[in-house]
């Protein structure tokens, strides 16, 4: 039976020779994940089960980073919960500060997701992980408690839908566009329960740090996951940081697609999306005058180093305008090193941003970057909810590096060529 990419992972790990969409299998585990606002729920459930030892101590992540480092008392409480189970029970994956960073960011940089691998992680984002081939998903909290105990996880296998990338994006174009486009086109729920899987001669003009991007923002369209194909790209990447060998997977020619999709990346231009929703997007030519008053590049959506080095570009010489806050959040601990090398701490700080250890912070209004009322955001995350970034009335936008940038100049949301 001819198998779509994600059908496989799945029927790998299930120990199948084959699985269809619709069916409900039992998979094994390749990695398990939690944050500081999920873990607490999980490991409370993973105690409450008087299990001696998680499943194995090198296969569960644990990463504070949404309130880290720790904004309040009660976020100190949970990651101290956090802190002590992973010493009482060896996790060998612990960050936390020092070490830490967003932890979509972190753990493939770190080498622990490999393609071919099964995820799960307590944070819905944990569909980045498929940039690498892999099959990555949220899950809630006891899902994760059953995953440490067990190295399993109940999953749904999910439809496909094919989407096919022609063409070579042109300047200011980057992955986070290309992502708001498809979202902009088939809605928040446009991909609801299905695999996302990408194809097309366009993928090779889509570097590593873009596909996580737009990995990252499959659950914005309702997906179960995101996932591309294995290619030298890929391989580059998983053979720099790999922890662990890896199998590579290919869809079967003539495995069945729920739909199918094309994108044309040459026609596409930068793209914003405005509140409340992902899916709310426009064009930059026709976004009008909008003021901002905050401006965040980073997150597990844009934090890499490419997207730092695309706002610097954009920042050099240049000066944030007067009123507008601009935070710039490096993902990880590697990356705020890498940044300092290069001289983009520098551009920041003279322009008159703000250069942040890594956290999720102001990304789910958790702090570092709270929203007033009536305040408007343009930012590289990945939601833009009502209250997402703070007060109920406040705005959030949604744009690539680039575009947020030259946002912080000009003190309204705009594009580099109007610099």
């Amino acid at each position: 039976m001819a198998m779509t990419l994600t059908e496989k992972i799945l029927a790998r790990h299930a120990g199948r020779t084959s699985v269809s969409p619709g069916e409900l299998i039992l998979a094994k585990v390749d990695l398990a994940l939690g944050n500081d606002v999920t873990s607490p729920i999980a490991i409370q459930a993973f105690r409450s089960l008087g299990v001696p030892e998680v499943f194995d101590r090198e296969r569960v992540a644990l990463v504070p980073d949404h309130f880290a480092p720790n904004k309040d008392i009660r976020s100190a409480e949970q990651v101290k919960m956090m802190r002590e189970f992973a010493r009482e029970y060896g996790i060998v994956n612990y960050f936390e500060v020092g070490r830490m960073g967003i932890e979509h960011v972190l753990l493939p940089d770190e080498g622990l997701v490999v393609p071919g691998d099964l995820v799960i992680g307590a944070d819905s984002h944990t569909c980045t992980y498929g940039a690498l081939c892999a099959f990555s998903t949220g899950v809630g909290s006891t899902d994760l408690a059953a995953a440490m105990v067990s190295g399993e996880v109940w999953l749904k296998v999910p439809d496909t839908l094919r989407i096919v990338l022609s063409g070579r994006p042109g300047k200011w174009v980057e992955g986070k566009d290309v992502i708001l486009h498809i979202i902009g086109e088939i809605g928040v729920d446009g991909a609801l329960y299905q695999a996302m899987e990408y194809a097309g001669d366009g993928i090779a003009h889509l570097p590593m740090a873009w596909r996580f991007t737009v990995s990252n923002m499959a659950i914005e369209a309702g997906a179960k996951n995101g996932i591309f194909p294995f290619d030298a790209a890929t391989k580059r990447y998983a053979d720099a940081r790999a922890k662990r060998r890896y199998e590579v997977v290919a869809a079967d020619p003539g495995a069945r697609y729920a739909g199918e999709l094309s994108v044309d990346l040459a026609a596409l231009e930068p793209v914003v999306a405005f509140p409340h929703l992902p899916g709310n997007t426009k064009p930059l030519s026709q976004v009008g005058n909008v003021p901002v008053d905050q401006v965040v590049v980073g997150s597990c959506t844009n934090g890499r180093i490419e997207d730092l080095r695309g706002a610097a570009e954009v920042l050099r010489g240049r000066k944030v305008h007067d009123g507008v806050r601009m935070i710039v959040f490096p993902a990880t601990q590697e990356i705020y090193l890498q940044a300092m090398r290069e001289g983009l701490m520098e551009v920041f700080v003279t322009a008159g941003a703000a250069f942040s250890t890594p956290t999720c912070g102001p990304c789910l209004g958790g702090h570092m970057g709270i929203l007033a009322k009536g305040e408007r955001a343009i930012a590289t995350t990945n939601r833009n909810f009502v209250g997402r970034m703070g007060h109920p009335e406040s705005e959030v936008y949604l744009a690539n590096p680039v575009v947020a940038a030259a946002s912080a100049v000009l003190g309204r949301i705009g594009g580099p060529d109007e610099l």
